[in-house]
């Protein structure tokens, strides 16, 4: 042990004087770092800047300052909707629950997306309109979204109106009709709403993406109808005594809500796989009713020269009767037989 220690202090002894033998680094002489920045010589810059050649004195760096053109950010804005759609979004209330002028979306999943809107307005108390807009649009500045919902569906049945971008459901805005939006406070829509964005952003695809938006927003919307259940409700300027809600009806309004959940993807396919057996069970019965049956013609052996025989009877004899009756009779085909 004492030879290792030993050995240790010899190495570091060695390692220390190899090290004092090597020349420091230069100092600076008072004023001559000055002297040479003033000159234009940039501290460092022999270091990064191509070597001098013999007899040649190193040209030192050049910064050079960045031109206004080249700090400005280049960053481009969104396009805004373009101005020949903008009456097809903003003039009138939509005659239809979803709003899509650009045509962003296929024919058939409009239609699909369309179906389940209007499923919803006929199985709840607040419609919802959706307005699809490009993921990268703006929509423009002069359009007020909250003065458009105060002039369009500030009557009628209460609507949650919804400015989708499509393949971009984390832009979404969500907005209330004004006979709801005392009941349904600013919190509540914001829950509602990123719930929505959540469920929306598991899927890639721009068309599931609204699909799961609009189912969840669905059911998030019946717990609003619930809320407002709870509350006063306005009915000709007068108020209505708030329901009570008890236990059991709650129980039951969450089994409703989770057989809602899960349903409502597959009340669209149900119904055509319905409509498709519906359609198939009637062209079946159809064929049924038309089919035509045609019987075979048999050749019937003539009786004693007439087309039937008399009908009064017939005598069997057998030739042998050691011999089985089966084996003496006539090899006919069965069908002249029964004939």
């Amino acid at each position: 042990m004492r030879f290792f220690r030993a050995a240790a202090v010899i190495l570091l002894s060695a390692t220390y004087a190899c090290g004092a033998d090597e020349d420091a680094f230069p100092l600076w002489q008072e004023g001559e770092q000055a002297a040479l920045e003033a000159e234009g010589w940039v501290l460092g810059a022999l270091l990064v800047d191509e070597p001098a050649k013999d007899g040649e004195v190193a040209t030192p760096l050049v910064f050079e300052e960045p031109k206004p053109e080249d700090i400005a950010d280049d960053h481009k804005l969104s396009p805004e909707i373009p101005e020949e759609y903008l009456d097809d979004y903003f003039a009138e209330r939509p005659k239809v629950f979803l709003t899509d002028p650009q045509g962003l979306l296929r024919t058939a999943d409009y239609r699909d997306r369309l179906g389940f809107l209007n499923y919803h307005a006929g199985d709840s108390a607040i419609d919802l309109f959706v307005y699809l807009i490009g993921g990268d649009q703006e929509i423009p500045s002069a359009v007020r979204e909250e003065e458009m919902i105060e002039r369009f569906f500030a009557d009628g049945r209460p609507a949650a109106v919804v400015y989708y971008y499509l393949g971009a459901p984390q832009r979404s805005v969500l907005l209330l009709s004004p006979s709801i939006t005392d009941t349904i406070v600013v919190a509540e829509q914001q829950r509602a709403l990123e719930s929505s964005v959540m469920q929306a952003l598991e899927r890639t695809s721009p068309t599931e993406q609204l699909e799961k938006f609009l189912v969840q927003l669905s059911i998030r919307i019946y717990w609003m109808e619930r809320m407002i259940s709870s509350e006063t409700s306005p009915l000709e300027g007068s108020q209505i005594a708030a329901i009570p809600v008890s236990p059991a009806r709650a129980g039951d309004s969450d089994k409703w809500m989770k057989l809602r959940e899960l349903a409502a993807p597959w009340v669209l396919p149900a119904s055509g796989a319905g409509a498709v057996c519906l359609t198939v069970l009637s062209l079946l019965e159809w064929l049924r009713r038309r089919a035509r049956y045609h019987f075979p013609e048999f050749e019937v052996e003539p009786r004693l020269g007439g087309a039937h025989a008399a009908g009064v009877g017939a005598v069997i004899s057998f030739a042998s009767a050691a011999v089985p009756p089966a084996s003496q009779r006539d090899q006919v085909p069965d069908y002249l037989r029964r004939a």
